[in-house]
């Protein structure tokens, strides 16, 4: 189990964030993830594993003019 967002959320092992984020309708939006203190940018979703009993914040992008 894994918190995200501080809400409890499956979790597997294996789990990468691509995954996770593939259970979120709008996961194009977030640009970062933390994974307890480790902050993860877009192009490493595919390739990092989330540990088991992690707390996960997704980062959404902000732009602005």
């Amino acid at each position: 189990m894994i918190r995200v967002n501080g809400k409890k959320h499956f979790w597997y092992e294996g789990m990468t964030i691509k995954d996770l984020l593939n259970n979120f309708n709008k996961s194009h939006l977030y640009a970062v993830v933390r994974i307890n203190d480790k902050h993860i940018s877009r192009p490493y979703f595919e390739k990092t594993l989330i540990p088991d009993n992690s707390e996960v914040f997704l980062i959404p992008m902000v732009a602005g003019g």
